[in-house]
């Protein structure tokens, strides 16, 4: 098997008496795509840090391209942060200019979608066409790895399918990407994920090792909201998908006694992914 090109084992950083991340463990190898998963505060971007080189772990060990992160290893990746890592006040064609000079990297074209705004200053082409600009900036000096921080946020479905047609055919040529979204249908497209919690990796593995451990019932009844207050009164853990009420991790007798003399049906279904994490998230709190 080819090395990989993040291994990170046992890895901890504390600020302090705060521990943001706590004994993490991943790796990411070529063509592979692993999502990093967690709420805002879950300590995903911190842990990237450490991964870039720009935070030193308190503990654990840490290898990027094999060896521990350096300004060496960071030249052999792309990385989109959550800010782009744009100049609002170069034009489109300045910032990949301003990129290769520093990648020392051929000149990177300007994407097609973006053709007509070349000259424009980065600062008023919008959300969407900017991360467009962020991806090829990212991917000019033919990186073997990339790093993206919720890398589409914020931006319209078509556009953020645009771009994940980016991450995979960017896999397909060899890249490994490490990615980290908070879109359920964007972590479904990953070839492995972690879940992060309060800094711990609280799961890992392919989709149904995440979703495997959790259960879920459809509570099919006309009086829904009622259904979902009784419930959530009973401390149980109540998720809505429209107007259908789901019970998750709870036994049906649990579920009845809570629903009282409510009339509903209840049906055994598959448990979402934001269903596992949340229940998940829940457990290790």
């Amino acid at each position: 098997m080819a090395e990989p090109l993040i291994s990170a084992s046992g890895v901890t950083r504390r600020f302090g008496d705060f521990t943001a991340v706590d004994d993490v463990s991943l790796t990411v190898g070529p063509g592979e795509i692993v999502g990093l998963l967690g709420a805002n505060g879950a300590g995903k971007t911190t842990l990237i840090r450490m991964i870039l080189g720009l935070l030193p772990p308190t503990d654990g060990d840490l290898a990027l391209f094999g060896s521990a992160p350096s300004r060496e290893g960071r030249a052999r990746l792309g990385y989109v942060p959550q800010g782009l890592g744009l100049w609002d006040d170069l034009t489109v064609a300045e910032n990949l200019a301003f990129v290769d000079e520093a990648f020392a990297s051929r000149a990177t074209a300007v994407p097609e979608a973006l053709a007509g705004s070349r000259a424009r200053l980065v600062g008023g082409i919008g959300l969407g066409r900017q991360r467009q600009l962020a991806f090829a900036a990212a991917l000019g000096h033919g990186p073997e790895l990339l790093v993206l921080d919720e890398p589409t946020s914020g931006v319209d479905p078509l556009s953020r399918a645009r771009l994940w047609d980016t991450v995979h055919e960017s896999a397909d040529a060899g890249v490994g990407v490490l990615v980290t979204t908070h879109y359920m249908q964007e972590a479904e497209q990953c070839d492995r994920l972690v879940l992060m919690s309060q800094g711990v990796a609280v799961a890992s593995g392919q989709l149904a090792d995440i979703v495997g451990g959790t259960t879920a019932l459809a509570v099919r009844t006309d009086r829904w909201q009622d259904a979902f207050a009784a419930l959530d009164d009973a401390g149980v853990l109540v998720m809505l998908a429209g107007t259908h009420v789901r019970a998750v991790d709870a036994d049906e007798d649990h579920v009845r006694a809570a629903l009282g003399g409510l009339a509903a049906a209840l049906e055994p279904v598959t448990p979402t992914l934001e269903e596992a994490m949340v229940a998940r998230e829940r457990s290790a709190g």
